[in-house]
């Protein structure tokens, strides 16, 4: 097996459990509150425009918002007026995640801080250590955290999707050149 298939064979079983498991658009049109976006079928669309608006919108939202669940129904709401592919961008939201959140809110805590504002972080380490709650956690960001917090994450967020833009860009060029050059060899070797 060629290094040039596998990848393609990975990207064949994404593609066929996606198709399985994954909720139709013909599906979500039954549904009263998603039909208006289901019944759109540009945003369902996966294109050379759509797809990038996509990940920029995804990740984006994905980033800034945090919040489990607000972040799709905020991805697929924001596709709308840029025409970006629904279930890419729902996808991207999925970057922010248990794993990444701790990372991602130090980083913008860090930036914030470097900005001006004053948040401290000793704190921020301290209260995830000990498993705080949901009152001591609104406490900590209602105090001095919550402008440094909300302009890093702001600012990172706005970083991450323009980067995830262009490489959604330049994935889709090259898969498309790849395709051609593919079609292409097996036109010469059927003549040849």
């Amino acid at each position: 097996m060629t290094t040039s298939a596998r990848p393609m064979g990975m990207f064949a079983r994404i593609a066929a459990w996606s198709h399985r498991n994954l909720p139709k658009r013909e599906d979500l049109e039954n549904v009263r509150f998603i039909a208006p976006l289901a019944r759109r079928a540009e945003l369902w669309r996966f294109t050379r425009r759509s797809v990038p608006r996509g990940v920029f919108v995804g990740l984006l939202v994905g980033i800034f918002a945090l919040i489990p669940g607000i972040q799709i129904i905020g991805a697929a709401l924001m596709c709308v007026p840029v025409r970006g592919n629904i279930p890419i961008a729902a996808a991207m939201t999925f970057l922010s995640n248990p794993a990444t959140t701790p990372l991602i809110v130090a980083g913008s805590i860090y930036l914030g801080n470097s900005l001006g504002y004053h948040a401290d972080l000793s704190t921020f380490q301290s209260l995830y250590a000990h498993g705080a709650g949901l009152d001591q956690w609104l406490s900590w960001l209602f105090s001095d955290a919550a402008p440094a917090l909300v302009s890093g994450l702001l600012i990172i967020s706005l970083v991450v999707s323009v980067v995830g833009y262009f490489i959604a860009v330049f994935t889709w060029n090259w898969w498309v050149r790849h395709k051609r050059r593919v079609k292409l060899e097996g036109m010469k070797a059927e003549q040849g």
